[in-house]
């Protein structure tokens, strides 16, 4: 009797349980959002002033006649989407494996292992688009958005968010040490930054490493994101973008529930 009135004194699960996974989260967001508060309005103000009104003050004609703070705008919001999303992949979901077990406590619930991927996947997509809303109403205000369309970039950094994400999930549920996650920012996440046409076109790299930074997803991201706040067609077409994000974000999304199975499911 008294195990059926604990039974019925707990809530029960949502319909979709992946919910909540993604509350449990958000419970802790709801304790710590006030420490990111301030990066996330300070963080892109001081990078249009620092890249777009400062080194733009040195480039007289723009970028393909397009002053260069509205040129780099759109590729500074596609790398923030990014490095958020990867920043929330990586040691997030290395802890809940080795330090702190989250994700073994959660295991022990009614949850399969798609409810706790899922769920964590959601929560990292909510701070990706947070952040770029933050990012777009400080740019808007200096004036770097000349399209309606701009309102376009949060669906895309989205479907962005989740191709860099998917991916990182599963390779933090593989590797064994911390050190792997450094590796991760140094090799992969700070060449893509630089040469994805971020700063600078990437038709002015030689065809090799123009070739390697059409294969990032950052580039499909960039691409996307300067067309809807220019106002102007992508250099490919939007499907084909679309697609090549999603494909990343499926397959990373297949390794991912490997790995964790791998590590969850006795």
């Amino acid at each position: 009797m008294a195990q059926q009135a604990r039974d019925r004194a707990r809530p029960p699960l949502p319909r979709v349980p992946a919910l909540a996974v993604l509350a449990h989260y958000l419970t802790g967001y709801r304790r710590t959002w006030r420490a990111g508060v301030f990066s996330s309005f300070l963080l892109p103000v001081l990078t249009v002033l620092g890249f777009g009104v400062g080194v733009g003050a040195y480039i007289d004609q723009g970028v393909g006649g397009v002053r260069y703070l509205d040129w780099i705008v759109p590729g500074l919001i596609a790398s923030t989407a990014l490095q958020v999303a990867i920043g929330e992949s990586t040691w997030p979901v290395f802890s809940n494996f080795q330090w702190i077990k989250t994700y073994f406590a959660q295991s022990a619930a009614p949850l399969r292992v798609a409810d706790i991927l899922a769920g964590h996947l959601a929560f990292v997509l909510f701070r990706v688009l947070t952040t770029i809303a933050a990012f777009l109403l400080v740019t808007g205000l200096f004036g770097a958005l000349r399209s309606p369309w701009a309102l376009t970039v949060l669906p895309v950094v989205a479907l962005l968010g989740l191709a860099v994400a998917a991916p990182t999930f599963a390779y933090a549920s593989v590797v064994d040490s911390d050190s792997w996650l450094a590796m991760l920012f140094r090799f992969a996440v700070i060449p893509m930054t630089l040469f994805a046409g971020v700063f600078f076109p990437v038709e002015s790299l030689p065809l090799v490493l123009r070739w390697l930074a059409y294969a990032t997803p950052l580039w499909h991201g960039v691409d996307l994101c300067r067309a809807a706040t220019l106002g102007v067609a992508p250099q490919w077409s939007v499907a084909g973008h679309l697609l090549y994000l999603a494909a990343w974000a499926l397959a990373g999304w297949l390794l991912a529930r490997r790995g964790f199975r791998r590590r969850l499911v006795v």
